[in-house]
């Protein structure tokens, strides 16, 4: 596996792109990283956007423009004029009870069956803790505000056995979006939430699993990549 830090140059974009870009729209992105890996005929990559100016350093020369965390199975190829990438093996040694800081950006969904329909539908986790919260006649602003990052956090604790890990402490969420777009007749939605904090690895194997293959939904538009450091 590498992992990549990549940074765009604005030429070689047209204005559209250059727009979509600035407004992280996720599926251009997604399609504007695919040309670091244009021999792949299947997504070979996660990425995380973040901007420039909240990652380097002033010798780097930080811009107003977003920048990408490309984690991939094959090294990416720079695009010249385009795409620039910095390039590491990424191949982490984990043991059990090792304790990592972490970063995700995830889509949490839960899946609620409606009354008469035969199949479940997903919903975002933070509206429908806002609409649970709300049928229940808690509807402040703090009270909705508690209730969705509370349905946001107990989200990542049901899944973080599965993923190889125990959660430490208390979650800081943050960045919660919710995106949407057009694509060929249909209309894609999906929400992102920040998290961030401490975990202690409870499964290495099945956490580097969780770090080579993306945790949850919406992998491809830049959601799942979970991101993980020594303290």
């Amino acid at each position: 596996m590498y992992l990549s830090r990549v940074r765009v140059a604005t030429q070689g974009l047209d204005r559209n792109a250059l727009v979509k870009l600035l407004s992280g729209d996720a599926y251009a992105n997604h399609q504007l990283l695919w040309r670091l890996f244009t021999q792949e005929e299947e997504r070979p990559f996660l990425f995380r956007q973040e901007m420039e100016k909240d990652q380097l350093d002033s010798r780097e020369s930080p811009r107003g423009l977003p920048l990408f965390y490309v984690l991939s199975s094959r090294e990416p190829e720079p695009v010249s004029g385009l795409l620039e990438c910095q390039s590491k093996p990424f191949d982490p040694q984990l043991s059990k009870g090792d304790r990592l800081l972490f970063k995700l950006r995830a889509n949490p969904t839960v899946a609620r069956k409606h009354d008469g329909e035969a199949r479940s539908r997903r919903h975002d986790v933070l509206m429908d803790a806002k609409w649970q919260c709300r049928q229940q006649g808690r509807d402040s602003p703090w009270e909705v505000s508690e209730a969705m990052d509370a349905g946001a956090e107990q989200w990542l604790r049901n899944r973080s056995e599965d993923w190889g890990f125990s959660l430490d402490s208390a979650l800081q969420l943050s960045g919660y979006r919710q995106h949407q777009w057009q694509r060929k007749q249909r209309q894609i939605c999906f929400s992102s939430v920040d998290y961030e904090g401490v975990i202690t690895v409870a499964d290495p194997e099945r956490l580097r699993d969780a770090l080579f293959n993306g945790v949850g939904r919406s992998r491809a538009f830049g959601c799942g990549m979970l991101m993980v450091r020594r303290g």
